[in-house]
């Protein structure tokens, strides 16, 4: 008995939903990586755009099983689930690629302005301790695009090719 699967053998579904899961977890280890590696501290609001990722890879990996499992309406939902979730991505992305262009204002947690000291002891120990990372000041560009930016357009495949494989479970099943 042979276990071997061809590429065309496998459902649009589970080919869409495997190559976004491959895209989420290279973008959290780049994320991850530049970070932990290459010492760019991420804002809060970066932070924030990390969860849809933290929450896809499980979410994609299990949708995947359920596909293999022919249980192509819950598998349906979970894509569904997962592309709402980097739709979310895509305006955080947006909403802060342009806090950085200074198109609009960033949140105020992202501005510097935290708390306001109330003794010259509160500000000076605020001094030693703080380190404000902005989310409207763009650390890194590549091709003109900030990390905010990238991860818009990243965040909108996503939600393109998960919507893609909700839309295809029921095709060519295994």
């Amino acid at each position: 008995m042979s276990f071997e699967f061809a590429h065309s053998a496998r459902p649009p579904a589970y080919r869409y939903g495997a190559m976004m899961l491959l895209l989420c977890a290279g973008v959290i280890v780049a994320a991850l990586g530049f970070e932990h590696i290459g010492g760019y501290i991420p804002c809060p609001l970066c932070l924030q755009q990390r969860y849809a990722y933290y929450a896809g890879v499980p979410l994609l990996f299990l949708a995947l099983v359920l596909v293999v499992s022919e249980k192509p309406k819950l598998a349906s939902f979970i894509f569904l689930m997962v592309s709402l979730a980097f739709l979310v991505n895509t305006g955080l992305g947006i909403y802060q690629a342009g806090a950085e262009w200074k198109f609009w204002a960033g949140p105020d947690t992202c501005s510097g302005v935290q708390g306001v000291a109330t003794t010259a002891e509160d500000l000076l120990r605020s001094l030693e301790t703080v380190h404000v990372v902005r989310c409207d000041e763009a650390n890194f560009r590549f091709a003109g695009l900030s990390f905010a930016g990238w991860n818009a357009i990243v965040s909108f495949l996503i939600f393109i090719f998960t919507i893609k494989a909700a839309g295809s479970t029921s095709e060519n099943r295994l």
